[in-house]
């Protein structure tokens, strides 16, 4: 049985800080607006989806007690509709889909919402607790350290200079802003206040005429955590054969810290009959994969490597990719890795321009995927995020 997506809607991303325009939207009235939004654009028969999958890592606040349940509560579907919450960290929003498919796939569920949700300007990241990064039995023996110092390390190891980084941040952000221009994102959807009023209609984050030039200034971010907190030297340890560890990333190269919620409508041939809609994609396979717990970020090269050997296919087959960019040197080692070039790569912008949300993001990945697959007239994609702990993701989905 194939596992069809019918549609995938997101929100606009607000600045993820006090000064943003939706630190006043809760996380749970972010999805109930993804929520309502699909079920007015199709005139959805709500009685038919069978239950809601969120991703969500910040599990706590605003966000604890089974997110995705309250969103569903909120969303007058109906009583009969549930939900769950999972947290794979950043592939929340993309794992949330590929149980969705697995689901249908087996019979077991005929119609689902799968997606994500994050509000980081009300929820900071690490206020659950991180056990695997603050538990000294947990850290010490897996020779963890913070995701930026992990970054610095591929840039270090892999010859990613702050020029390069610098240079690959700011056409994310020359390519965000001219699909933004054009009206490509066409899954997005404004926020509204309870009066229908729109608060934000934009990617708050993009920044148009960021410039690698414009970037040279910005400060190291994570060169004092390395040096006075010790993780350079736990790294350096780790790979000795780094001899010095270049502290490229910052706040200009690196992902936005933003809020955001994603959904798509995922579900079978049969289901789609009920609802007299047509399908737009199918999810042909999906992978994970496990790595070095202190270099990190390294999973979605050999997650796609195992997603294209499932499906009997190349890299050479994947028509575009969205690879998600936590810091410029996660696509950059990507690329490298895969032999490819950046012509069919995060070709819209990715999340250093604006922004990831970090349950959310992987589902914002797929329908920005999606819509551009079908403007292009194009048939495969590809959706790829590293992830925290040593861990990546990669879904294939084509076009039907």
């Amino acid at each position: 049985m194939e596992a069809y997506i019918y549609d995938a809607i997101r929100t606009v991303r607000g600045k993820g800080n006090k000064k943003g325009a939706l630190i006043g939207v809760t996380p749970t009235e972010l999805a109930r607006q993804t929520l309502t939004a699909l079920q007015a654009k199709h005139q959805l028969d709500t009685t038919l989806v069978n239950d809601v999958i969120l991703g969500c890592v910040g599990q706590v606040k605003d966000q604890g007690a089974n997110i995705a349940k309250s969103a569903a509560q909120a969303s007058a579907y109906g009583d009969h509709l549930c939900g769950v919450t999972l947290n794979r960290f950043c592939g929340s929003g993309l794992e949330s889909m590929n149980q969705a498919a697995a689901y249908i796939k087996s019979g077991f569920r005929d119609l689902i919402v799968a997606g994500g949700v994050e509000s980081m300007s009300r929820v900071a990241m690490g206020s659950d607790g991180a056990g695997m990064f603050i538990d000294p039995t947990l850290a010490i023996p897996g020779n963890l350290v913070p995701q930026g110092i992990s970054a610095d390390l591929i840039a270090s190891k892999y010859g990613y200079t702050r020029e390069a980084t610098d240079a690959f941040a700011a056409e994310s952000q020359r390519r965000a802003a001219e699909a933004n221009a054009k009206g490509y994102f066409k899954s997005r959807i404004a926020i509204q206040d309870q009066n229908g009023t729109d608060i934000l209609t934009t990617d708050e984050n993009i920044r148009p005429g960021t410039t690698a030039a414009s970037l040279a200034s910005l400060p190291p971010a994570f060169q004092m955590m390395g040096a006075m907190a010790g993780f350079d030297d736990v790294a350096l340890d780790k790979y000795p054969e780094v001899e010095t560890l270049h502290h490229v990333h910052h706040a200009g190269n690196s992902s936005a810290i933003v809020d955001g919620a994603a959904i798509s409508l995922i579900g079978s041939e049969e289901a789609g009959k009920q609802m007299g809609l047509k399908p737009r994609f199918k999810i042909r396979t999906a992978a994970i994969d496990g790595t070095d717990p202190t270099i990190m970020l390294t999973g979605p090269a050999p997650a796609t490597r195992k997603a294209l050997k499932q499906a009997g296919m190349n890299i050479g087959d994947i028509d575009l990719i969205e690879v998600n960019e936590a810091f410029s040197a996660i696509p950059m080692l990507f690329m490298e890795e895969m032999g490819i070039d950046s012509s069919n790569v995060n070709v819209n912008g990715g999340a250093i321009a604006m922004g990831h949300p970090l349950g959310a993001t992987g589902c914002m990945l797929a329908g920005t995927l999606m819509d551009e697959l079908e403007r292009r007239d194009l048939n495969t994609g590809l959706v790829t995020l590293c992830i925290a702990g040593g861990m990546g993701i990669a879904t294939i989905i084509e076009r039907v």
